[in-house]
């Protein structure tokens, strides 16, 4: 029988970055748990193939994370047509390798505008309605997700601004959690291991860093986006009603083997 507190069927949930990889994962598995979920993304047929595979209970949208305008229609829609917004998940994000003495600033830039400045607006943006929602019994209004990464805790090569990115979401996490704990708002992230998505795949799959990667995982094996789901129900649910400002780590043991 399943936990009551771990129940988060009628919550709406607002996904960025929510029509491909892992927060297609985390948007489609929310939907089968039960939630109202909006699936953000930037590219319009994707927007429409999710919100097909999310049925009558989801929606989708056009969501540029860059963009506040756009970022406040989406809480705009949300609010809309569901009274209210339980959750935001911040899976939206960018990736490019290239040697770090080539890569433009312009680039390194653009990675940090879309994984860690994108991630800042749209939490902002939701922590405004949140505050201003009725609590639950134990006083909270909302609960924000961010996508972080094993590259928030471990270099890799030829990645340096989505690793940096991805490290700063760790210390975004922990800010707007102490931050906005006085309004009910919890804030957390998932950090996952190495899992194949259209962001990565060519990065890992086939290549002699995948497989490095592979015997250097306990688990010898990449992971799969819905093996985050489990961990990222609990994250929005009652059941973390006492977590903020931490980060889950799901990456097959990655993290914890040294040499």
């Amino acid at each position: 029988m399943e936990h009551p507190d771990l129940d988060i069927s009628g919550k709406v949930c607002l996904i960025t970055g929510g029509t491909s990889g892992i927060g297609r994962a985390i948007a489609i598995g929310y939907a089968q748990a039960g939630a109202r979920v909006i699936a953000g993304s930037t590219n319009r047929q994707k927007v429409d193939n999710i919100k097909r595979e999310l049925g009558p209970a989801g929606e989708a949208i056009q969501l540029d994370v860059c963009d506040p305008a756009s970022v406040q229609g989406a809480i705009d829609f949300a609010i809309k047509n569901f009274g209210r917004l339980d959750a935001l998940v911040n899976a939206a994000g960018v990736i490019k390798r290239q040697p770090t003495l080539e890569m433009p600033v312009e680039e390194f830039e653009r990675i940090m505008r879309v994984n860690l400045t994108g991630s800042f607006i749209t939490s902002q943006a939701a922590a405004r309605v949140m505050k201003d929602q009725s609590p639950d019994h134990r006083g909270i209004r909302g609960a924000i997700l961010h996508v972080a990464s094993a590259s928030s805790f471990a270099a890799l090569e030829g990645v340096c601004a989505y690793g940096c990115s991805k490290a700063a979401i760790v210390a975004l996490t922990k800010s707007l959690a102490n931050d906005w704990a006085q309004y009910g708002i919890r804030v957390n992230a998932l950090a996952p291991g190495f899992i194949p998505t259209p962001l990565n795949r060519g990065l890992i799959e086939g290549t002699p860093r995948g497989e490095w990667i592979k015997k250097h995982t306990p688990f010898a094996r990449f992971g799969d986006p819905e093996e985050l789901v489990g961990a990222a129900i609990y994250l929005i649910s009652p059941a973390a009603s006492f977590t903020t400002g931490e980060t889950i780590i799901v990456d097959g043991g990655f993290l914890s083997r040294g040499i």
